[in-house]
């Protein structure tokens, strides 16, 4: 039970905070009453339209960023299974992972469609999986340069 708590649950635990930024809570509409206040005090001169660009990428860093780190807590979590980390190499891994991440996209945008005032995207779970591809290539190659010191 230890082991399932070390690895596992951190892994658990954010994909339920990426579900449930796929309520209400994750809108636009809500991510907009930090960001626009916080922009306008940054660049009291920036126009609305370069504020909602800006208000877009965010939240499209948002989605990238936070399959990063899913992909690098669940190769971490997978480094306690044994079975995995033997049969397969680093590439192995590294695919499994991203695909596992994907997956998840995959059915945390499905689960957007029955949100109200929510919509899936087929550029999101793109987005999400390339965030993954990222997150775990950085642990990849951190694990790679620690290793080379132990």
């Amino acid at each position: 039970m230890g082991r399932f708590l070390k690895y596992w649950l951190p892994v658990i635990v954010w994909m339920v905070v990426i579900f449930s930024a796929s309520t209400q809570l994750g809108t636009a509409e809500h991510s907009s009453r930090f960001f626009r206040p916080l922009m306008l005090w940054l660049f009291p001169d920036i126009s609305e339209t370069v504020l909602d660009t800006a208000h877009f990428y965010f939240r499209k860093l948002g989605h990238l960023s936070e399959y990063a780190l899913l992909a690098i807590l669940m190769w971490h979590a997978l480094k306690s299974v044994p079975s995995v980390t033997r049969s397969r190499g680093a590439w192995g891994q590294f695919l499994l992972v991203v695909l596992c991440c994907a997956l998840y996209a995959g059915t945390d945008e499905l689960h957007q469609l029955f949100v109200v005032s929510r919509e899936a995207r087929v550029m999101d779970v793109m987005i999400d999986t390339c965030g993954a591809s990222v997150g775990a290539l950085v642990f990849m190659g951190v694990n790679r340069w620690f290793s080379r010191w132990r």
